[in-house]
């Protein structure tokens, strides 16, 4: 069984900073694509950001802003978000898929099939 946990969200002031961590059991994920997704309240699901080995994307929100990152030996992977905007409020969910899928595939085509349980992340003064 794939299992991703979620941690790291909280409250935080616009221009602020988190880091959130997304960990894997039950498979290694040095070997998937995976993907920091977001989904605010009426608003469709966003891919904010999605990595493997061979490829990066970030959404044009995020882009200079987000950065995703691994730990293959903890088998973590980590969203550091910076500078953030009430926008950014959303509850974020990791995920991961084959790493046939590029970055961008999985970011803005394809329909993960496993997910972590999410964390909210609410940007306000």
């Amino acid at each position: 069984q794939l299992h991703l946990v979620e941690s790291g969200g909280g409250l935080v002031q616009p221009g602020g900073s988190l880091r959130l961590s997304c960990t894997a059991s039950g498979f290694s994920l040095a070997t998937y694509t995976i993907g920091w997704f977001r989904q605010a309240p009426g608003k469709e699901r966003e891919g904010v950001s999605c990595s493997n080995n061979y490829s990066t994307y970030y959404a044009d929100s995020v882009k200079g802003r987000f950065t995703i990152s691994r730990d293959n030996a903890k088998n973590t992977v980590y969203l550091q978000m910076n500078s953030l905007t009430p926008e950014d409020t959303a509850v974020y969910y990791c995920a991961a898929q084959s790493a046939i899928y590029a970055a961008i595939q999985m970011c803005t085509m394809t329909r993960p099939p496993s997910w972590g349980q999410g964390t909210q992340v609410t940007v306000s003064s």
